[in-house]
């Protein structure tokens, strides 16, 4: 199946790295995997970070005149034509103005994966945005769920609840090798992007958690960069030289730090779940984080590492100290989270569920 995939927040070309870039990558190829053709319809981001209402306006009519200029390519062409559209990460920042239109006029199934729904923005300054993803919800005939927390405002939004379809969050495992956690002192490993917001505030409560343990020997690992990396280094400086910055790194080079680390550390502030983290485990390492949204469908509490509970920096404290005092421990859900990972999060399962679930829909689009 020709499949039109659209990103609205960030294409999966994009040059900017992110963790939302990588999922969106990701989906792309499993969808590969799972039999179809997909292409990416268009770049164009409808992202607005300040509640701009005039930006979101100008965007929504921008928007519809890239509508119809792929509709006068793809209705006179069969072959160029998409016989499914599907759209990442849709949430009221980023609304898709495209995938509906489209997916109306030429009567083909519409499909959302990572949608979310904030009802508490009706009447907000994101308010246009809400509309349109309430919109787009309601018209899709699939919704594909990584984060389950999600779930419980996007459901009653659909025509059909048995239309929502968890989808386990997921990587090509491939390209991780097991930790030997054979570093002395403990190498604890953080990987992240430095922006202000929540990134930030994570940073701080990692430094925070962290100082509480100068009693014990472990270093450090930051990989990770952004414009908020002075601040970033102002909330670890505490920590001393405990701490190396290895930057913003290629994916291959990011694996081999994971490789080279005994223990991932994060506090994961507002996290939709967490790619890294999931990175971490496909290494073989136990992650300690904090259980905010999807985090926990990564990270299983006390198997596969520690969770705390959003903001407590004493308890991931606590959490890490733990790891750091017990070699055995550490392996023993290293271990663990190497084989959750490779058993459920593969590229290759998310391929089979995703030809699942647009199998469904094929004989709709026959009708």
């Amino acid at each position: 199946m020709r499949i039109a995939f659209y990103a609205p927040l960030k294409p999966p070309d994009h040059a900017v790295a992110s963790g939302d870039r990588r999922v969106g990558q990701l989906l792309f190829r499993a969808l590969e995997m799972a039999g179809d053709q997909p292409f990416i319809a268009a770049r164009l981001r409808s992202f607005d970070a300040t509640g701009d209402t005039r930006r979101q306006g100008r965007m929504a009519r921008l928007a519809q005149r890239v509508a119809v200029r792929l509709l006068t390519q793809w209705q006179p062409e069969p072959r160029l034509r998409p016989q499914l559209w599907f759209t990442y990460h849709l949430y009221h920042k980023a609304p898709d103005w495209l995938g509906p239109t489209i997916a109306n006029a030429l009567g083909i199934p519409y499909v959302a994966a990572e949608a979310s729904f904030a009802p508490k923005q009706e009447g907000g300054p994101w308010a246009l945005g809400h509309r349109a993803v309430a919109g787009a919800l309601r018209r899709a005939d699939a919704v594909i769920g990584l984060n389950p927390a999600d779930r419980a405002c996007v459901t009653p939004m659909l025509r059909d609840p048995a239309r929502y379809h968890p989808l386990l969050p997921f990587l090509d495992t491939r390209g991780y090798v097991e930790s030997l956690m054979s570093g002395r002192p403990p190498r604890l490993i953080t990987v992240a992007m430095m922006r202000r917001g929540d990134k930030l505030t994570s940073y701080r409560l990692l430094g925070e958690a962290l100082v509480q343990l100068l009693d014990l020997e472990w270093t450090l690992d930051i990989v990770g960069d952004g414009p908020a990396w002075d601040d970033v280094v102002r909330a670890l400086a505490p920590l001393g030289n405990r701490v190396t910055y290895l930057g913003a790194l290629a994916d291959t080079a990011v694996a081999a730090a994971l490789g080279g680390a005994d223990a991932m550390v994060w506090p994961a502030i507002n996290e939709a779940f967490g790619m890294a983290l999931l990175e971490a485990q496909a290494s073989g390492l136990p992650v300690v984080a904090g259980e905010s949204g999807g985090v926990s469908a990564i990270v299983a509490n006390g198997e596969t590492g520690w969770l705390a509970s959003p903001g407590d920096g004493i308890a991931l404290a606590g959490a890490v100290r733990r790891l750091l005092e017990n070699r055995d421990l550490r392996l023993a859900m290293g271990r663990a989270a190497r084989d959750k990972t490779l058993r459920l999060h593969d590229l290759a399962n998310a391929g089979e569920r995703l030809r699942d679930i647009i199998d469904r829909l094929r004989p709709a689009r026959a009708a």
